[in-house]
């Protein structure tokens, strides 16, 4: 008997997300120029299979990419619903995405590579992440948690600046940092 169309479409969609978290493991590791076959041996799967649901490296870097992305985007109104206060939920959003920024070993080299399949994800990324960040400022203002001026994008460039890492400087420091520059921000309510 043959197999449904239904179980087929989810074993393609397991294999597409197995596929997508190994990426996402071994871009940590060893950077988005990683070899194919690096991915596919973590995913359990032949090289064939990851070319078949991602054509290009720039399809894979932008898929795994826009799922973290929009992880992150969900965050904010998630933490905003659990935490005791706007500001808790702003540093737990800010931990977020220093821990989403660290790991993109790479990226920026890849951004700036004139690839035409990964010109868009800054793009994506600040128009996805900018706007969760301003709701929780927002909140945060209307309690008095923050100091009035700060924008979403001026915060956010502030934190990516701090999550550059180097030999002498990795993700805790990043985190130490931006917590030092939240603390800044607070208001005095």
């Amino acid at each position: 008997m043959p197999e449904s169309v239904g179980v087929r479409q989810a074993q393609a969609q397991r294999t597409r997300g197995a596929v997508m978290e190994a990426a996402a493991a071994v871009f940590v590791d060893q950077g988005v120029q990683a070899p194919v076959r690096d991915i596919a041996e973590r995913a359990g799967v032949g090289v064939g299979t990851v070319y078949r649901n991602f054509p290009t490296r720039a399809d894979l870097v932008t898929a795994v990419y826009r799922h973290q992305i929009d992880a992150c985007a969900a965050l904010a109104p998630r933490l905003l619903e659990e935490s005791a206060s706007p500001f808790t939920a702003l540093t737990r959003w800010a931990d977020a995405f220093v821990d989403f920024l660290v790991t993109k070993h790479g990226l920026g080299a890849a951004l700036g590579s004139g690839d035409p399949g990964l010109e868009n994800l800054h793009t994506l990324m600040l128009d996805t992440l900018v706007p969760a960040c301003a709701t929780l400022l927002d909140a945060c203002a209307a309690t008095g948690e923050l100091r009035p001026g700060a924008t979403a994008y001026t915060l956010m460039r502030a934190i990516g600046n701090l999550c550059i890492t180097g030999p002498d400087y990795d993700r805790a420091d990043a985190r130490r940092m931006v917590a030092l520059l939240l603390t800044g921000c607070r208001g005095t309510a």
